[in-house]
C-alpha cells in the first residue's frame, strides 16, 4: 500500500529541531521525500503499522501534527505531479 506521511514539527526549541530531525529519519527509513516534511512509502501492514509506532514515538502530541494517508490504486488516477522533481515509481526498476 502507499502511504502518505506528512507532519509539522515545533522547531521553537533545541528539542523540537531534534524532534525534526528524527521524525525525518523515520520517514526516510521507510520512503522517499517528496517535500521538505512529506514522505512517500511503499508498505506492507507490518511495515505501516512499525512506521506509525516509530513516528509516534518522536513527536510531541501537544505541540507537532503527524498525518498519515493511505493513497489508493491506482495511484496514477489520484496523484497529480507539477513541477521539477519526480518521485520514484516503487514498482519501476531501480537503477544504483
Amino acid at each position: 500500500m502507499r502511504i502518505l506521511v506528512t507532519y509539522d514539527v515545533s522547531t521553537e526549541t533545541a528539542q523540537g529541531r531534534r524532534r525534526l530531525r528524527r521524525v525525518a529519519k523515520v520517514c526516510q527509513n521507510f520512503g522517499q521525500r517528496v517535500q521538505k516534511s512529506v514522505f512517500e512509502c511503499d508498505l506492507n501492514e507490518t511495515s505501516f503499522a512499525k512506521l506509525e509506532t516509530d513516528l509516534l514515538a518522536e513527536i510531541d502530541l501537544k505541540e507537532d501534527n503527524l498525518r498519515l494517508y493511505r493513497l489508493e490504486r491506482p495511484y496514477d488516477r489520484h496523484i497529480r505531479e507539477y513541477g521539477r522533481f519526480r518521485a520514484r515509481d516503487f514498482q519501476d526498476t531501480l537503477i544504483v
